[in-house]
């Protein structure tokens, strides 16, 4: 669960320490966010990679060394003497983090069939809360290694905190089962032509995503053609990265890719844009913010919680998608002289659709994708969840313009009104969406 939380935490705390970095190394400021997408990048193409290797050399085996890469990349960040291995470290810190989480579902699979416990609920609950968890103290964490120790302090933090995941994972986790095979041959099933052209594809699209505000419709097409490239290939591979023939058997997985892009595109605008409509336009302070917001902490964690331990799913996906729907509805009548009681009302609904579509989500993934897959399944549910991330900025520049202001604001808000009324579609008119988690196994269609 710790594993999991590396690769958001170190999303998240960066952001304190560019300025300094920017200084240190007289780079623009626009250079230094480069440290933040590079991130991004690497982790949304190695994230169904990495579960890709997971599914060859065993989920243990590439956990570990997800971790020693993190440790690596964490000391290189920390010692750095110039920007380009800042930007070595940082791609290795998304490389080595993506490991974590993919494998972790893996791990989780393989013990739950052993024991016949069917769906955990309550763990994927808390790997829900964890991540939660990590975003609320992520730029609090930042904040605090910046003060102490400056900007190094973000890189070095990594160190000890691999070796205490790299030591009780080593020693509790079970030894993956013998595979079949010498380790040439399993890596010759690795697929690079399929990983070469999924990353090809995902980076254009993330690239153009990321920036709509002007954009290369070249990347659009780069990326069509690259993505069909991917699909011809995978179809003939016998041991494809993604295994698109399954895929298309199965739809609902598909909606279950989809609803995670649409939740986080719209959690990502309505957080994004209310903190820096709250300081540029309400007139708060950073501090303030982040008090206002933090009901969304409270509520995301207590209503995961409780949907967990009752293995809910189908009710908080809906609820989720109805909850970012009335937000927007709210965000059309905040203006420059709302009270703080709206705002908070609004962090609230931000936490329901928080705390109960990410659990929902990441249960009925574990549900839909078959066993064997479960790894890179997870690690494409992140980059689809990436994806969402990225477009939101766009979109809050795009709304926004110039200047924060009151009518970008209420652009934003009609934007996240249109996302909740998609995602509530899609959750209400999906039937394939477990009612519950059963424990046998199975689940309960709605």
């Amino acid at each position: 669960m710790l594993g999991t939380t590396l690769n958001p935490i170190n999303s998240s705390m960066i952001a304190t320490g560019l300025a300094g970095i920017a200084a240190d190394f007289h780079v623009a400021p626009g250079t230094a966010a480069n440290l933040v997408s590079v991130l991004y990048l690497c982790s949304a193409v190695m994230q169904p990679t990495m579960g890709k290797l997971s599914t060859l050399f065993g989920p243990r085996r590439i956990f570990l060394l997800g971790v020693s890469i993190l440790l690596a990349g964490g000391a290189i960040g920390g010692a750095a003497g110039n920007f380009g291995m800042l930007l070595l470290s940082r791609a290795l810190i998304g490389v080595g983090t993506s490991a974590c989480y993919p494998t972790a579902m893996a791990i989780v699979r393989r013990r739950a069939d052993r024991l016949g416990v069917g769906v955990p609920s309550r763990v994927l609950g808390d790997f829900s809360i964890a991540a939660q968890i990590t975003v609320v103290f992520g730029l609090p964490i930042g904040g605090v290694l910046a003060g102490a120790f400056g900007w190094r302090g973000l890189f070095w933090v990594n160190v000890p905190l691999a070796a205490i995941v790299l030591a009780t994972a080593f020693f509790t986790v079970d030894r993956d089962e013998p595979r079949s095979g010498t380790d040439r041959v399993r890596m010759s099933a690795l697929d690079l032509p399929g990983i070469a052209l999924f990353a090809g594809s995902a980076i254009t699209l993330l690239l153009l995503l990321g920036d709509l505000e002007h954009p290369d419709w070249s990347k659009l097409g780069a990326a069509v053609v690259l993505a069909g490239a991917l699909v011809l290939w995978e179809r003939r591979c016998c041991s494809p990265l993604i295994d698109v023939r399954m895929l298309a058997a199965n739809p609902a997985l598909q909606r279950t890719y989809l609803r995670q892009l649409i939740a986080g595109l719209g959690i990502y605008t309505s957080l994004y844009a209310s903190s820096q409509w709250m300081e540029n336009v309400g007139g708060y302070s950073a501090y303030q913010v982040g008090v206002i917001l933090l009901p969304m902490s409270a509520v995301s964690i207590a209503l995961a919680r409780l949907a967990s331990n009752r293995a809910w799913v189908r009710w908080p996906l809906i609820v989720g998608a109805v909850a970012i729907a009335v937000a927007g509805l709210l965000m059309l009548g905040i203006h420059h002289g709302s009270g703080v009681a709206l705002l908070v009302l609004m962090s609230a609904l931000f936490g329901v659709t928080n705390g109960l579509s990410n659990f929902a989500n990441q249960t009925t993934l574990y549900a839909q994708a078959p066993g064997d897959t479960v790894a890179i399944a997870a690690g494409l549910f992140r980059t689809f969840g990436y994806v969402g991330a990225i477009f939101s900025a766009s979109l809050i520049s795009i709304s926004f313009g110039a200047h924060t202001s009151d009518a970008g604001f209420h652009r934003l808000a009609w934007a996240v009104l249109v996302i909740g009324g998609v995602s509530s579609l899609l959750a209400a008119l999906d039937r394939t969406i477990p009612s519950v988690a059963s424990q046998d196994g199975a689940t309960t269609a709605g």
